[in-house]
């Protein structure tokens, strides 16, 4: 397989900074794919042989409980890298990544990582910031299973969804994936019943609008409200 162009790489945050022949470097052991949306990157518990970024679309990251239920840890960007089992010192997958829409995805071998962030300290800081995030995240995410309540949490993770990957509509904040209550629901640990009878009972209050895997934030300070259990005025 040829060698990538630098240029689809340039720029983004692990590599900024980075000469062209260190991005020429960097790109001589990657590999690029295409996955349709549904479609696994890699499953929970497979053995991890490869760390990526995503370059186009979104990713969905699920663990798959000992009950066998679906929870919804996070959803990865493009221009983050994801898949990162080496940098955590784990010789698996802790959970499956799935396309959430059609996607572009680079991949390097797990024998490339230890290299690659002794040569180019930046990069190696950059990825220990993303696993630094994702931690912090999930401590939030537990705190909230915790002390809050279930309108909080769906409230909480719309708002999250908003600033990752929102986008100004004439409606409001548009989430810029694919998104059904289902997976609002695995995100919160809580039923699909439940997040309906919330969405439902925010549209007729203007504070959201939402379609077939669809999601518009139209009052953000309103849901912002409800997240912090604080009386609107």
């Amino acid at each position: 397989m040829p060698t990538l162009d630098r240029s689809v790489i340039a720029g983004l945050p692990p590599f900024e900074g980075l000469q062209p022949d260190d991005l020429d470097h960097i790109l001589e052991q990657a590999r690029s794919s295409r996955y349709p949306r549904d479609a696994a990157i890699f499953e929970q518990d497979e053995p991890a042989e490869y760390f990526f970024l995503l370059l186009d679309g979104h990713v969905r990251v699920v663990r798959i409980t000992p009950e066998g239920e679906q929870i919804i840890s996070r959803y990865v960007n493009a221009g983050e890298m994801f898949g990162l089992a080496v940098a955590m010192g784990r010789n698996a997958y802790p959970a499956r990544a799935v396309a959430a829409v059609d996607c572009v995805v680079v991949a390097w071998p797990n024998s490339a990582f230890a290299g690659l962030a002794r040569r180019f300290p930046s990069f190696g800081a950059s990825t220990y910031r993303t696993i630094g995030r994702w931690l912090q995240d999930t401590h939030t995410r537990m705190l909230e299973l915790v002390t809050a309540q279930v309108e909080q949490r769906v409230a909480h993770a719309l708002l999250r969804l908003a600033h990752q990957a929102g986008r100004k509509t004439p409606e409001g904040i548009e989430i810029d994936f694919p998104i059904t209550r289902q997976d609002i629901a695995e995100m919160t640990a809580t039923t699909l019943h439940t997040v309906s009878r919330l969405m439902s009972g925010w549209e007729e209050k203007g504070i959201v609008v939402s379609g077939r895997q669809k999601v518009v934030i139209a009052d953000p300070h309103g849901l912002m409200l409800i997240a912090e259990q604080r009386p609107r005025h």
